[in-house]
């Protein structure tokens, strides 16, 4: 997993609530058994029209927010399922981080085991952030998990809350299979000491 200190990105302002992981990542994806590549399916009813062309409506398409890395939502993120594809295939797009007013338990905990930032602020920050992004064209973000604070060009700053020990994860690139291989030594050394091969 990449590591995440700091990161400076476009903003794509998704103007919804109750945006589901069904609208993320539709169930008819979930049968691949890799964990990459999910980004090309990625708001896929949304994304594409019925012949399979980009809808020129729907936010990820417009050609102002290509390449957009930090995502502007409303109310409940990632509620539905509970499926790990979710922020599989945010993250495989390229978003590093999400700032919403909440989000569903299970999505903001797959996200902090998959690398993405989801960073809840109140729904009078979240606002602004909105208004900002309409008012500023190519409108930017720079989120800073050392300082645990979002700052943008027009001296706007917005501290956020996390766990110590999910910060501690990102800032250094660990999932749970990092964090189990960084004890190597000791679980080499317990195997070794009971006959454990």
């Amino acid at each position: 997993m990449r590591p995440f200190t700091t990161h400076t990105g476009l903003v794509l302002p998704m103007d919804r609530s109750n945006v589901d992981t069904d609208q993320i990542i539709p169930k008819q994806f979930l049968k691949r058994i890799e964990r990459t590549g999910f980004g090309k399916f990625l708001f896929f009813d949304w994304r594409y029209l019925d012949d399979g062309r980009d809808n020129p409506a729907f936010e990820l398409n417009k050609p102002e927010f290509r390449g957009a890395s930090v995502l502007l939502a409303r109310r409940n993120f990632g509620s539905g399922s509970s499926r790990e594809h979710a922020p599989w295939a945010l993250e495989d797009y390229g978003f590093r981080a999400i700032v919403a007013p909440s989000f569903a338990d299970i999505f903001y905990n797959n996200c902090f085991k998959n690398g993405l930032l989801p960073i809840p602020l109140d729904e009078a920050a979240v606002e602004e952030l909105f208004q900002r992004a309409a008012r500023h064209p190519a409108y930017k973000l720079a989120v800073d998990l050392e300082k645990r604070e979002i700052r943008d060009e027009y001296n706007l700053r917005f501290p956020f809350e996390v766990d110590d020990f999910r910060r501690h994860c990102l800032l250094n690139g660990l999932d749970d299979i990092g964090m189990t291989l960084a004890h190597e030594g000791k679980i080499t050394a317990y195997e070794l000491a009971h006959g454990i091969t």
